[in-house]
């Protein structure tokens, strides 16, 4: 069954009068985290198109930036969006459930966080409405701020990314200590541990800006030093 077909088996078992915000609260189990991700990212997608005023952009394109749709499951994808859009419960409501789907400190928040930076910037532009969503959620989800501004910096397109910032290192760091947070960056984002932590295939383009910008980061990192 794919992926798309379980989406829509989960959101069919809502009871009459459930909002989607209930479907996290039962897809808790790790073999169910990629489903929850999925209908995560383009939930809080639809939240972020509204809190921004723009939700008549084409939200199949945005969600393009993350997943790989087939023509036969846009409309899968499309219905989560409406039903997240029409919900009357707020985007920090479905934050504080999908923070619990997932558990405390689950390197899926990040990667989520990470996927609505895509959706965010998709259009070319980053508004600051998005912005301050994007920072409610990331609160909400306990993460690091280093981890919040690591994530920022290789998407916003107000200024040329920090290389320490995408790296998640202070300037003055020993040059070892900053290939060894490289490294670790390049293993997280191998694809194969992406989807073993629950990151479904089709979402695994995601490795592929990140594998970028952190390379892009320790090239400069070293060019910096060698002068």
């Amino acid at each position: 069954m794919s992926i798309w077909s379980r989406i829509t088996a989960a959101i069919s078992a809502l009871a009459s009068g459930e909002g989607l915000a209930s479907v996290f609260d039962r897809l808790r189990g790790a073999p169910e985290h990629s489903v929850g991700f999925t209908i995560a990212v383009i939930a809080l997608g639809a939240k972020m198109a509204k809190a921004d005023g723009r939700v008549t952009r084409d939200e199949v394109t945005a969600f393009r930036e993350v997943f790989a749709i087939p023509p036969r499951d846009e409309a899968a994808a499309a219905r989560v969006f409406n039903l997240a859009r029409q919900d009357v419960a707020g985007f920090e409501e479905y934050a504080a459930r999908i923070a619990r789907m997932f558990g405390p400190r689950s390197p899926l928040l990040g990667d989520l966080l990470e996927g609505l930076f895509h959706i965010a910037v998709a259009d070319g532009s980053f508004h600051p409405d998005e912005d301050a969503f994007l920072r409610r959620v990331h609160e909400i989800f306990g993460l690091e701020d280093r981890s919040f501004r690591s994530i920022r910096a290789r998407f916003v397109p107000d200024a040329a990314p920090d290389p320490y910032e995408v790296l998640g290192v202070d300037p003055d760091t020993p040059l070892p200590e900053i290939r060894a947070s490289w490294r670790q960056l390049v293993r997280d984002t191998h694809p194969d541990r992406m989807i073993a932590r629950g990151v479904p295939e089709e979402a695994v383009r995601l490795a592929e800006r990140r594998l970028r910008a952190v390379n892009d980061a320790w090239e400069t990192v070293q060019r910096e030093r060698a002068a």
